[in-house]
């Protein structure tokens, strides 16, 4: 399926519920490549998991220091201690404390989908779902067009097999900027979730995360900052959440 009729078909996915994206009452872990996606598409589910009484965990991949390497301000340890700040300020305006967020600092541009340091990253987050009694795993969407989200999908799915009978789904975060021809395979299932009463707290996480929104860092050009257009695009009144098999 083309990824224009696929993500149109994303948009029209049934609303659910949370307790039926999250079964039996469980916990739920969301795993980010980059120190902000966890914002960017989860936002709203986490608030309102945090607010119902959920167990909630979430666990920040990569170390985020791809995002202005060649800044002499910040530099790689003070840019990730930056980064992982920011983290802990967006999870506190969505209700979650800072001891339910982990860091694997896997390298940022370079997190592996297979290997040794995968295969450790995926017992982290199986050990962690466990802790949390977790029914349900959310990572980001394989097709997001970033070599990090594609692997952190991989190392989301030998989680996965790692904890049987967990419900699985992927949130595209830059799959919304995918050519329309490019082949995402076959029609996706799964819900929408209906985060109008969290729009507020998810859009205030978003901007905690200052170095890619604001302009923070200004000695490197080259740096990202996410655009405005995308913020808007995923603080909008439903997060999409695709299921995996």
């Amino acid at each position: 399926m083309r990824a224009d009729a696929f993500l149109e078909a994303v948009k029209a996915l049934p609303v659910a519920d949370l307790a039926t994206l999250v079964p039996d009452g469980g916990g739920l872990v969301v795993v980010a490549p980059h120190p902000d996606d966890e914002s960017l598409g989860c936002g709203g589910l986490i608030a309102q998991a945090v607010r119902e009484g959920r167990t909630v965990r979430v666990v920040i991949v990569s170390n985020g220091c791809g995002s202005h390497p060649n800044s002499k301000a910040y530099p790689h340890d003070r840019l990730r201690d930056l980064r992982e700040a920011e983290t802990v300020a967006a999870m506190a305006e969505l209700g979650l404390s800072s001891e339910h967020v982990h860091f694997l600092r896997l390298p940022d541009g370079g997190v592996p989908s297979e290997g040794a340091d995968a295969e450790a990253a995926a017992d982290r987050i199986a050990d962690i779902a466990r802790e949390a009694g977790a029914s349900a795993l959310f990572v980001t969407w394989r097709h997001d067009p970033h070599c990090d989200h594609t692997a952190s999908a991989a190392i989301a799915g030998l989680a996965q097999a790692r904890l049987p009978g967990i419900a699985a789904y992927a949130y595209p975060v830059w799959g919304w900027t995918l050519p329309p021809e490019r082949e995402v395979g076959p029609a996706p299932e799964g819900y929408r979730l209906a985060v109008e009463d969290e729009r507020a707290a998810k859009r205030r996480a978003v901007e905690a995360h200052a170095s890619q929104v604001s302009g923070l860092i200004t000695d490197d050009p080259s740096g990202f900052q996410l655009q405005a257009a995308m913020i808007d695009r995923l603080c909008g009144p439903h997060e999409w959440y695709i299921a995996l098999p």
